[in-house]
């Protein structure tokens, strides 16, 4: 059985339809998408041993539980503040493991590494089920923090190498329509959480623990269809009717060499290209941290009709600008999903260099236009910028590995975007301490709370204007990098290639794939994906009302 994972047995013969690839890799990345969700489970798990025992509100822990205390403690509940530290592991286990792994992910294929994924990502949250069950935080971290976030940095990039090699005419748009699943994981699975816990819930449980639990199946089976559906393609495929360039002295920054993965660390490129994503996650993580407070401490009372700020709104009001927060929340994911696909798709037509020079650009003064939007009041371009730059934000995630296969080529792409997402981990700890320090650090100077995140608009600017100049300076990579033809060969032994004439002699044969077939496999990613996105535009439509 074990055979069935081999990346021979995964290569596509000739009529294969290339179109079954992208859904396999959504299925993965939907699933794994959840991981920014994960926060609908904080509030109900601050309470849960309250709920436990009766009760209806938390065990508070006294003031000398620190967070290594609240690890093993089983006399009080978790703060969420504590819980958030969940959401830091996945994004740092994410970065570490594909950088660790992506070589092996490159010669064992996207199928073996799907199936770790799977066995990762869902063991990972099974085994959060028995830490929520016995109360115990450090099999919550052990579970769906380290395993599960081995489990997020396999599957994240397992198909981002195969999707460019099938669609070496479209890479941008081939790698968006992956990546836009993983932005909406979370537009899926928050809703269906949701509505699990609350059939689950009792008098005596919150429903967290089984809740996990079906998901984590249900996770399985959708990743596990989704690696068996991989498929790549034999060395010397290519589209048909399509010529690769002849040269390129039409686009000197697209390659048709390859870089080995081992010498990436030492390449400038390489780093500018690091520079690049971390500057741009880094302020997008940042919005995304602090959107729904700020929309609320700015506009306060005037999301709800009335002219009080935020200090002199009620308990009622609070909850009314919250829920109206809510829609705003829901609104950016709907943008950071579409920007994903719509900004890869056109770095087909614009290049990747000019894609990012319009996400610094672009970003940078809807940034530094956002405190005076908010002080003149006006809701609608104060909204408008946020959803453009999460556009962006998403749009940056999809156009890099694209960037990474036109500079270092297309052979180990998946590996070397494997070690770029060390960019991720670092910007997923950069951005929100740049932003909660600086809004801390304003608020006791005694700043009016409509104002404390003026300078902080401003930083990002900074940021933003940092990344800008790597991008610049970013130019085609030395011919002293590139793998010579000998040490291209045997890079391809080690993966396992083969041309397409020994496919069709060998167990590959023909293949002809049905359009049914096709049509089933989107159906089966697009009916969730639909339903996800038709849930967060009810919950935006609380802003747009």
């Amino acid at each position: 059985m074990f055979h069935l994972l081999d990346k021979e047995r995964t290569i596509a013969g000739p009529g294969f339809n290339r179109w079954l690839v992208p859904p396999a890799a959504l299925a993965i990345h939907l699933c794994i998408g959840m991981a920014y969700g994960f926060s609908v489970f904080w509030l109900p798990l601050s309470k849960a041993l309250g709920v436990s025992q009766g009760g209806t509100e938390a065990i508070k822990c006294a003031a000398d539980v620190g967070f290594f205390a609240q690890l093993f403690t089983t006399s009080c509940d978790w703060q969420i503040s504590t819980l958030g530290w969940m959401y830091t592991m996945f994004f740092v286990l994410l970065g570490s493991s594909a950088a660790l792994w992506g070589g092996w992910l490159e010669r064992a294929g996207p199928r073996k590494a799907g199936v770790v994924a799977a066995f990762c990502w869902c063991g990972g949250m099974l085994f959060s089920a028995l830490g929520v069950y016995l109360h115990q935080f450090w099999m919550m971290i052990l579970g769906s923090g380290v395993i599960g976030g081995i489990g997020l940095g396999l599957g994240y990039i397992s198909p981002v190498s195969t999707l460019i090699k099938w669609f070496p005419d479209r890479r941008g748009m081939a790698t968006g329509m992956a990546i836009m699943g993983f932005g909406g994981g979370a537009m899926i699975g928050s809703p269906l959480a949701a509505n699990l816990m609350k059939y689950f819930a009792t008098p005596t449980s919150v429903g967290v623990a089984q809740t996990f639990v079906v998901m984590a199946l249900g996770y399985f089976v959708y990743m596990m269809a989704g690696a068996f559906g991989y498929r790549i393609p034999a060395s010397d495929w290519k589209p048909a009717g399509w010529t690769p360039p002849a040269s390129q002295a039409n686009n000197a920054m697209i390659t048709s060499r390859s870089v080995n993965v081992k010498k990436v660390w030492g390449i400038p490129q390489f780093w500018l290209v690091w520079m690049v994503l971390c500057m741009n996650v880094s302020a997008g993580i940042g919005v995304i941290g602090m959107a729904s407070p700020m929309l609320q401490e700015v506009f306060a009372g005037s999301l709800i009709g009335v002219t009080q700020t935020f200090t002199e709104l009620d308990k009622t009001q609070l909850t009314a600008i919250a829920g109206v927060a809510a829609g705003f929340t829901a609104l950016l994911s709907l943008f950071n999903i579409g920007g994903r696909f719509f900004w890869a798709s056109l770095s087909d037509k614009l290049g990747r260099k000019l894609t990012y020079i319009i996400f610094f650009v672009l970003g940078g003064v809807l940034y530094f236009s956002i405190p005076s939007s908010a002080a003149a009041g006006n809701l609608h371009l104060f909204v408008g910028a946020f959803c453009i730059i999460l556009s962006m934000y998403g749009g940056g995630f999809a156009t890099v590995p694209a960037y990474l296969a036109d500079l270092f080529g297309t052979q180990m792409v998946g590996a070397i975007h494997g070690r770029l997402l060390t960019a991720w981990a670092t910007a997923g700890i950069l951005g929100p301490v740049v932003v909660n320090y600086m809004r801390d650090y304003q608020l006791s100077l005694g700043l009016p709370r409509a104002q404390v995140y003026n300078q902080t608009m401003y930083i990002l600017v900074g940021m933003l204007a940092i990344g800008l100049i790597c991008n610049l300076m970013i130019r085609p990579v030395a011919d002293k990098w590139f793998m010579t033809d000998t040490e291209l060969a045997e890079e391809k032994k080690l993966a396992h290639e083969k041309a397409l004439d020994s496919v069709v002699k060998g167990a590959g044969g023909n293949e002809h794939t049905s359009a049914a077939a096709v049509y089933l496999a989107w159906a089966a990613v697009g009916v969730p994906l639909a339903w996800g996105v038709y849930k967060t535009f009810l919950s935006a439509l609380k802003l747009l009302a």
